[in-house]
Formats: C-alpha cells, sequence, structure tokens
C-alpha cells in the first residue's frame, strides 16, 4: 500500500504547533531555558579558562564568610549536598579552597580560601559582572520586563479578538444565507399554491 504523505495543514502539523505554544507557556521549561541562556552567556565572558559558575558561587561564598561549614555553603549557594561534596573536593584539588576541622563542632569541616582561590575569584568578578549585565539587558530590554510582558498580553488579546470578530462574521454571512434560502424556498412555495389555487379555479 502506497503510505500516505501529511500535508502542511494536517492535524500532525498542527500538534506540533500546540506543543510548541504549550512550551512558550509552560514556566518550568521557560526557567530551564533561561538558565542554559545565562550559563552560555557566563561561559562567553568567563572564557574556557576561568572557574565554572558553580565554582565562583562556592568562591564567592567563602570569601563573604569565611569559615563556613560544608552544610552552610549548601544554604548560602542552593547547591545540592552530594554536588557541593564533589565541587568541593574537586575545589581543594585545584588548591582554589582549603578544608579545617571546625573549632565549634569537632565533626564538620570548615573550607577558606587558598591565595590561588582569591585570585582566581578576583579575575572572575569583572567577566561575571559583563555576563551579568548581559543577563539584565535581555531582561530589561524590548521584549522583557513588565511593560514587555503587558505589550505582549495586548498584542496576544487583540489577535483573540480579531479571531472573534472574524467568526462572528462568517456566522453572520452563514446566517444570512441560511435566510436568504429559506426565503426564497417560501417564495417558491408560495407561487406553487397560487398556480394550484388557479388550476382548481378554473376547473371549478
Amino acid at each position: 500500500m502506497a503510505k500516505l504523505k501529511t500535508k502542511p495543514g494536517s492535524k500532525k502539523s498542527g500538534r506540533k504547533i500546540e506543543t510548541g505554544k504549550a512550551l512558550e507557556r509552560s514556566p518550568s521549561h521557560l526557567l530551564h531555558r533561561a538558565l542554559q541562556l545565562a550559563l552560555d552567556i557566563y561561559a562567553e565572558e568567563t572564557g574556557p579558562d576561568a572557574v565554572t559558575q558553580r565554582q565562583y558561587a562556592v568562591l564567592a561564598a567563602v570569601a563573604a564568610h569565611e569559615g563556613l561549614t560544608q552544610t552552610d555553603l549548601v544554604r548560602s549557594t542552593g547547591i545540592d549536598r552530594s554536588t557541593l561534596a564533589d565541587l568541593v573536593a574537586r575545589m581543594i584539588g585545584k588548591t582554589l579552597l582549603a578544608r579545617q576541622r571546625s573549632t565549634a563542632d569537632a565533626r564538620a569541616n570548615t573550607v577558606s580560601l587558598t591565595e590561588a582561590g582569591r585570585a582566581a575569584l578576583e579575575a572572575a568578578k569583572p567577566r561575571v559582572a559583563a555576563a551579568d549585565a548581559r543577563i539584565l539587558k535581555l531582561l530589561h530590554g524590548p521584549g522583557g520586563g513588565s511593560h514587555g510582558r503587558r505589550r505582549r498580553q495586548r498584542a496576544e488579546t487583540e489577535e483573540e479578538e480579531k479571531g472573534q470578530a472574524s467568526q462572528g462574521g462568517q456566522a453572520a454571512e452563514a446566517g444570512q444565507d441560511l435566510a436568504a434560502r429559506q426565503s426564497r424556498q417560501g417564495r417558491r412555495e408560495t407561487g406553487q399554491d397560487r398556480g394550484q389555487a388557479g388550476k382548481a379555479s378554473q376547473g371549478a
């Protein structure tokens, strides 16, 4: 049997369009895309030899509060415990961080910046600031911020109103056509009735 070809206006293509619109309105999907874009911008601005975004977050948190435990770092950076433990271990291996036993709690370890870690943090700061500026520009640009959202909402409302008006016009035209057909049918029936009445009169 010959395979059926899918036409451009088929239901299959319609489902793809509907799926795309659903993703565009999904907060979780949009936040994921925003994170991807932010990380891409960070990588472009800092370059391949700089610390990663998560490493920078750890260095900045430790610099702000020397002597933090890994539990404290989980709370301050938002990085989950297992990921942070691996991250800190790698940063210690790169001599960016140093680990010591906590004087307040013998069961806990604290981390501090090494000279190499402080230098890496200072080198990354202007590049991170440039990345943040690019991200903020996107948020407050022509398509971002509350004004951009309001413009998009107005455009969507106008499109919906146009669609409703078009449907209303089509319905009115259909109603007019139906009324015209009914009127023509009524006139034909009236003419037939009159013809039959005339014939009956002549026969009488």
